[in-house]
């Protein structure tokens, strides 16, 4: 798996055009695909951009919320309605449309934020906004990551109660 790291400044030309940064395009080189879907970000001011394999398994998960529900129905509109796909161009650019424009109230300069498996596009000055409150959140909550495979901790060692009638320790 193949990540997107670091912050890109490029320029969105006239005609609503900005190359993907080499980086990015390595990134997606690595995973053998050119193609990735655009979308609005629901809660910041920016577009996500996923590869189609990793939007694939958003859809796969939002697949797994029961159907015809309205938790399915409302993620499945939120997530979907506005996605796009696209393939950069020879020289790398994409033609963004205007919704997705206006959306992240994207104007000559445009960041790209590697985000892990998925890339953000932000107009700087929200960005600038954004990127100290989201650094202070995670650190007001001492926000830490689950390493697959990793024990540490009190909470890491074997269960030591009882084991439910039937089952092992684990539920199982």
């Amino acid at each position: 798996m193949s990540l997107f790291l670091g912050t890109h400044i490029n320029r969105l030309d006239k005609k609503g055009r900005v190359s993907v940064p080499a980086a990015f395009r390595a990134a997606l080189a690595r995973e053998e695909t050119a193609e990735i879907v655009l979308r609005p970000h629901h809660r910041s001011p920016c577009l996500e951009a996923y590869t189609r394999r990793a939007f694939d398994r958003l859809a796969a998960a939002a697949d797994l919320l029961p159907a015809f529900s309205d938790e399915r129905e409302d993620l499945s509109f939120l997530l979907f309605a506005e996605a796009m796909p696209f393939t950069p161009d020879a020289e790398g650019r994409v033609l963004l449309p205007e919704p997705l424009i206006r959306h992240a109230a994207l104007a000559e300069t445009v960041a790209f934020v590697g985000a892990g498996t998925r890339f953000q596009i932000w107009h700087p000055p929200a960005l600038a906004a954004f990127a100290p409150a989201a650094t202070r959140r995670a650190l007001d909550r001492a926000m830490t990551l689950p390493l697959p495979g990793a024990a540490s901790g009190p909470d890491a060692a074997a269960p030591t109660g009882p084991a439910l009638p039937g089952r092992g320790r684990d539920g199982a």
